[in-house]
């Protein structure tokens, strides 16, 4: 009566291009497989040296913006918007916003990011959303580079138990590996220099700020070294420099006082630190005006600079609107909708909507232009 169901089979992406090894042997990259504890407490280690590179970072995340999902039923609709507002993240937010945040944060700092959908108890949706550490997980190819699964780290760890509600994303994904880029690579070395210039500058600065004084006793001829002279002269000198009031000192014989390090000039360091910052700045893509940084003086300059950055804004939503689909998506099928669902971002800033209302001011004088200059034409041809 009933018939044998046919067994599903899962169907399997591999790429041809990806070497392969002996069989029975895992699959291996041409470069490492997984990122390194190391490279990640670097990234960490940079963002708390350099305050520039933490300061572009989280400005990169408050400026992607707000966002709607949208679907077409009415119900749905509401379901998305409740979802969207309300569903928990990690202990202490709300709102799937803040997980977008969070989930940027750690894809422009490690190059990699990992989240988990929590269904309700019921299982009429999702009740929570986290992400998960770097440290405690990682990314790694199921046999291709095409599929990237999660993984706990450890070697007797095992693997995940619903693979299904965890998400892997990748920024820039290296060619041939399960492994993002950080946009903080490349880094290293140029804030490297940058802290030793400091650290330099700090350490003249105790040095040549806090005045350090040498005391040259030389003893009249004939009359030789007398220690007692000497002790007397040292005493009374630290007299002088330790009392609350100024105080003078008074030597008899050939005593010269001059401070250590006078004869030196503090070197001009505000050359190389600025090439060091267009360099850092350059990478992070975000205009010197942003960060404080007076470099470029011109209306026009700025313009371009502000286009630069929304065209980078722009490439960080579409990397991250996959993610925010398939959470959005995941709740709805739980919850009993079949919508599919789209995002609509809001405008990146107030200037690209004032232009935009600008250039359809434009174009409706344009249009009226033309069309009072039609009737014109037609009246006069009636005329004559």
């Amino acid at each position: 009566m009933f018939g044998r169901k046919k067994k599903q089979t899962v169907e399997r992406l591999s790429a041809r291009t990806v070497p392969r090894n002996e069989p029975q042997s895992p699959l291996r990259f041409l470069k490492y497989e997984a990122q390194t504890a190391a490279e990640r407490e670097l990234y960490r280690s940079l963002r708390e040296s350099v305050p520039i590179i933490d300061a572009a970072i989280s400005k990169i995340v408050r400026l992607m913006g707000g966002f709607r999902a949208v679907v077409d039923s009415d119900e749905a609709q509401r379901e998305a918007d409740r979802f969207v507002r309300e569903v928990r993240v990690g202990g202490a937010q709300t709102g799937l916003h803040s997980f977008a945040c969070s989930f940027l944060d750690s894809l422009l700092t490690y190059g990699e990011a990992v989240g988990e959908m929590i269904p309700r108890h019921d299982r009429r949706g999702i009740a929570a959303l986290y992400q998960a550490s770097l440290d405690d997980v990682e990314i790694v190819a199921d046999g291709s580079p095409l599929n990237l699964i999660v993984r706990p780290r450890g070697v007797n760890a095992g693997e995940v138990k619903y693979p299904v509600l965890v998400f892997p994303s990748l920024l820039n994904q290296r060619e041939g590996t399960a492994r993002g880029t950080s946009l903080l690579g490349g880094l290293p070395f140029v804030s490297g220099i940058l802290l030793r210039i400091l650290r330099s500058v700090k350490n003249n600065w105790e040095r040549a700020g806090d005045v350090r004084y040498a005391v040259t006793y030389t003893p009249d001829d004939g009359t030789g070294f007398s220690e007692e002279n000497a002790g007397i002269i040292a005493e009374e000198w630290k007299k002088a420099m330790r009392g609350d009031a100024v105080c003078d000192f008074v030597s008899v014989g050939n005593v010269s006082v001059k401070v250590i390090g006078a004869e030196s000039e503090m070197p001009d360091c505000e050359i190389p630190v600025k090439v060091l910052l267009e360099q850092i700045v350059s990478k992070l893509g975000i205009p010197p005006f942003l960060l404080g940084l007076s470099w470029s003086s011109t209306e026009r300059m700025s313009e371009q600079q502000a286009d630069i950055l929304t065209s980078e804004l722009e490439y960080y939503r579409s990397v991250l609107e996959p993610v925010l689909v398939r959470c959005v998506r995941a709740h709805l099928r739980l919850a009993g909708f079949g919508d599919e669902v789209r995002i609509e971002w809001d405008d990146i800033n107030l200037q690209d909507a004032l232009a935009l209302s600008q250039a359809r001011l434009n174009n409706a004088q344009a249009s009226r232009l033309e069309l009072e200059n039609e009737r014109e034409e037609e009246f006069g041809s009636g005329a004559s």
